[in-house]
């Protein structure tokens, strides 16, 4: 259990005095390629707070950039102790109080304040992105940029981002109600200058043996979506094994370059029972249904149809 959370660690209402004015076009897709690149390449700390529903959890972040590359810790602040430790696309996990630490390869995860893809080719085509007011955040000034969903099968977002240096400083996702779903925001953002590297060193890997990295193989399963909802391609298909499961399931994992739809594929045999119908875990969604002597589950950010239109297309096709 503490290793899925840590995988997913890693797995808008109109907001009062916000919007002072819109302008949709170029000006829109200009500020989301400067919050794409800010995350990458600028040096930052401070402490952000995600909330989803009633859940609400604190995160402090260093973020550094070198000759090397990134490098990033981040330390959740609330519940049991967990702490991230990436360099570049390797993250490592620790779990104090169970001592297990998670060694992986930053494949489909994305984390705050990197949400967007460094390539922003097909937003335009599946969001239509406007140009919102100023407000501020974390006594900053920040930008607000719009994406309004183009079809029924992904939400609405909201990208706020500190006016000079175009950091995000706040994005919250929005149901077809226009309603927050969850949101992420700085309380407290130090942007630029030097970061201390001491600052980077995990606090709990004196207590952990650091395992050799662990990637899972990418596989060619067989298993195939033969009609996901438009703008949604796989980006991703690996073999995972879970804690308590006595087999392995395929995981494949599609995305319109925003968000990501898992889509997990284990044998019926063994399980006490399969599972049908859609249920709520917050904002994410999940919808299983067996086929065949398998159990399809899939589960993501994204409005019901999606997950519905992508499990009822799941075929297996022999090589």
């Amino acid at each position: 259990m503490r290793a899925g959370r840590c995988v997913v660690a890693l797995v808008l209402v109109c907001l009062p005095g916000v919007v002072l004015a819109e302008s949709s076009g170029g000006d829109g897709v200009a500020w989301l390629q400067k919050i794409a690149s800010a995350a990458h390449r600028l040096n930052y700390s401070g402490t952000f707070v995600y909330q989803r529903g009633t859940h609400m959890e604190t995160t402090s972040i260093v973020h550094m950039t070198d000759e090397s590359g990134e490098h990033e810790k981040l330390e959740v602040l609330d519940g049991p102790p967990r702490e991230f430790i990436r360099n570049n696309d390797e993250v490592i996990c620790f779990t104090p109080e169970s001592k297990g630490v998670l060694v992986e390869k930053r494949r489909s995860q994305k984390s705050f304040p990197a949400l967007l893809p460094r390539q922003l080719s097909g937003i335009s085509e599946n969001y239509a992105v406007k140009l919102g007011g100023v407000e501020r955040v974390a006594g900053l000034d920040c930008q607000n940029v719009i994406l309004e969903p183009r079809d029924v099968y992904r939400y609405g977002h909201r990208f706020c981002a500190e006016s000079s240096s175009g950091l995000l400083l706040k994005a919250s996702t929005l149901n077809e109600k226009n309603e927050v779903l969850n949101q992420f925001a700085f309380t407290h953002a130090r942007i630029g200058g030097n970061i201390d590297r001491e600052q980077l060193k995990p606090k709990y890997a004196r207590h952990h043996h650091i395992p050799p990295q662990a990637t899972p193989a990418m596989v060619d399963s067989g298993w195939q979506v033969k009609s996901p909802p438009a703008g949604f391609k796989k980006i991703m298909e690996q073999k995972r094994t879970f804690p308590g499961k006595k087999v392995s399931a395929n995981h494949l994992v599609f995305s319109d370059e925003l968000v990501a739809v898992s889509v997990f594929i284990e044998p019926l045999a063994g399980m006490e029972k399969s599972v049908s119908g859609l249920s709520s875990q917050g904002s994410i969604k999940v919808y299983a249904k067996p086929i065949a002597d398998y159990q399809v589950t899939v589960l993501g950010e994204v409005p019901a149809a999606t997950l519905m239109q992508i499990a009822n297309s799941v075929a297996f096709s022999a090589k």
